[in-house]
C-alpha cells in the first residue's frame, strides 16, 4: 500500500484550515505549517504509523518555497501518492475575510493588505503550477469547502467518515457537561435511588434498567428522542458536522441516566454513527 500525501496549500484566508479540519476528521495525520524541505524526511519518520498524511504548506514558511516541484516530483517518484490542492479566493473576498477576523496576513507591511494579497499570489505561483486541484472558496461557505475537500480526496460515491457521537450520562449535581451539544434532563422519572436494594447499583445493572425503562413516560420519552435523533443526525452530516455530543441527565448520573443512554446506544449504531459511551458519575460513591 503506497504512503498518501495530500499537500494543503494557496493563498492566506482562502480555506486552507477547513481542509485541514475535514482531513483529520476523516482519519488524515495532519500537520500545519510544515517547510516543503522537511517533507521528505517527515514521511520518513512517520512511515509506520501514518499511511493518509496532509500537510499545509503556505506563505508563512516563504523563506522554503524555492523548488517546491523538484521537491514534490521527487515524492512522486518515490512511491507516494501525492495530491496538491490549491485554495485560493477573489482578491475582494480575501480582503473581506481579513477584515471581519482582524487577523493579519503573513505578508502585510506598509503596502497594506491588498498589496500582500497580490505579494503573495506571486509568492505561491510555483506551487499552483504543482496543483492536481485548484479549490475556488470565493462563493463558498466553510460547509459547502469541507464538503469539496472530502469529494477531492475521497471520490464522490465514497463514504468518507461517520458522525461521532458521544453519549454521555450525568448528574445535575455536579454540573452540565460543558461539551454537550444536546442535553436531556430524565429527572421526571421514577428514581431508583429510593428503592433501597436498587440504590447501590447503577443503570447499567438489568434490575435497574427494567425499572427505569419499564415506566411509560420512559418509553414515551425515548422514542420522542430517537424521531429527534432521525430528524437532526443525517443534517448534521449534511452540514460537514463531523461529531454530536448527547448529554443525558438525572439527579445523580447513576440510576436513569445511565439506563436511558444504553437504551439509545445501539439505536444510534443503527443509524450508522460511531458511538462512543460515557457515564461520567455512575461510579460516584452513593450518599
Amino acid at each position: 500500500m503506497s504512503r498518501r500525501l495530500v499537500v494543503l496549500t494557496g493563498l492566506s484566508g482562502s480555506g486552507k484550515s477547513t481542509g485541514a479540519r475535514a482531513l483529520e476528521d476523516a482519519g488524515f495525520f495532519v500537520v500545519d505549517n510544515l517547510p516543503l524541505p522537511l517533507l521528505p524526511d517527515f514521511l520518513a519518520l512517520t512511515d509506520r504509523g501514518y499511511r493518509h498524511v496532509a500537510v499545509v504548506v503556505d506563505a508563512r514558511s516563504r523563506d522554503f518555497l524555492s523548488g517546491a516541484q523538484l521537491i514534490l516530483a521527487d515524492l512522486k517518484n518515490s512511491g507516494t501518492s501525492l495530491e496538491v490542492l490549491f485554495f485560493e479566493a477573489a482578491d475582494e473576498e480575501l480582503v473581506r475575510r481579513f477584515s471581519e477576523t482582524r487577523r493579519r496576513h503573513p505578508l502585510v507591511q506598509q503596502e497594506g493588505i491588498a498589496g500582500a494579497i497580490r505579494q503573495e499570489r506571486e509568492l505561491m505561483a510555483e506551487l499552483k503550477r504543482a496543483a492536481t486541484v485548484i479549490l475556488d472558496s470565493s462563493e463558498t461557505n466553510v460547509h459547502q469547502l469541507r464538503q469539496k475537500v472530502l469529494t477531492v480526496v475521497f471520490g464522490p460515491e465514497q463514504e468518507t467518515n461517520r458522525l461521532a457521537v458521544q453519549l454521555v450520562s450525568f448528574g445535575y449535581r455536579y454540573g452540565l457537561p460543558l461539551e454537550a451539544d444536546l442535553v436531556f434532563d430524565v429527572r421526571f422519572l421514577d428514581n431508583p435511588h429510593f428503592v433501597p436494594e436498587l440504590r447501590p447499583l447503577t443503570g447499567r445493572d438489568p434490575q435497574v434498567s427494567h425499572f427505569v425503562l419499564s415506566q411509560p413516560d420512559c418509553q414515551e420519552f425515548i422514542e420522542r428522542v430517537k424521531d429527534l435523533l432521525f430528524f437532526q443526525v443525517p443534517r448534521c452530516l449534511k452540514e460537514g458536522k463531523s461529531a454530536l455530543t448527547i448529554a443525558v441527565g438525572c439527579t445523580g448520573g447513576r440510576h436513569r441516566s445511565v439506563a436511558v443512554v444504553e437504551e439509545l446506544r445501539p439505536y444510534l449504531l443503527g443509524t450508522g454513527c460511531a458511538v462512543e459511551v460515557i457515564h461520567r458519575d455512575a461510579d460516584r460513591s452513593v450518599s
